[in-house]
């Protein structure tokens, strides 16, 4: 059970409500019901992700992100949410997996994930050798950025979530 108030998406505050019917129109799920506690912290989810929406990283690539750093994260609702929506971006269920497990089969995406979880276990004081292995894969400084950015986004994300304890709206994902 949510331990913020559950913003109601008709009764929301104006700020709130704008972005209900607009940007979120048909989509209200409970993560945002709890962000639309402020609508300052609502507005900052979807301006990060729509800038890292709009780069140069693939949508499956975004959500190898997530995956990985959701599960490292132990975020039931991200990992859960991110199953569904990596599906949807044409991950397969053996992808999703292996992101989750930090090991990937398709050697550039196998680079992303690892270049991820060691942002996330080094706090950021990734060594050049893990700079060179990602960019040996093909990626550049300005995937290096966007990982970050997308990082970054993800541990908003997970860490709201386990601050509110949001009530997963998404099929479950499986265990690994």
């Amino acid at each position: 059970m949510a331990r913020l108030h559950v913003v109601d998406p008709a009764a929301a505050a104006p700020a709130a409500k704008e972005i209900f019917d607009g940007p979120l129109k048909g989509k209200h799920f409970n993560i945002f019901k709890g962000l639309a506690n402020s609508p300052a912290a609502l507005q900052a989810y979807l301006s990060l992700s729509g800038a890292v929406g709009g780069g140069s990283l693939s949508a499956q690539e975004r959500e190898l992100i997530a995956l990985s750093v959701g599960q490292a994260n132990n975020c039931g609702y991200c990992v859960a949410a991110h199953t569904a929506i990596g599906a949807g971006a044409g991950l397969s269920a053996d992808q999703i997996l292996a992101a989750r497990r930090g090991s990937v089969a398709d050697a550039k995406h196998d680079a992303l994930v690892k270049f991820t979880l060691a942002l996330h276990e080094k706090r950021g004081f990734v060594s050049d050798a893990d700079l060179a292995s990602f960019r040996k894969a093909g990626y550049g400084d300005g995937h290096v950025a966007e990982v970050v950015a997308c990082y970054a986004l993800n541990v908003f994300t997970n860490y709201f979530n386990h601050v509110n304890d949001t009530a997963i709206d998404f099929p479950a994902a499986p265990a690994i």
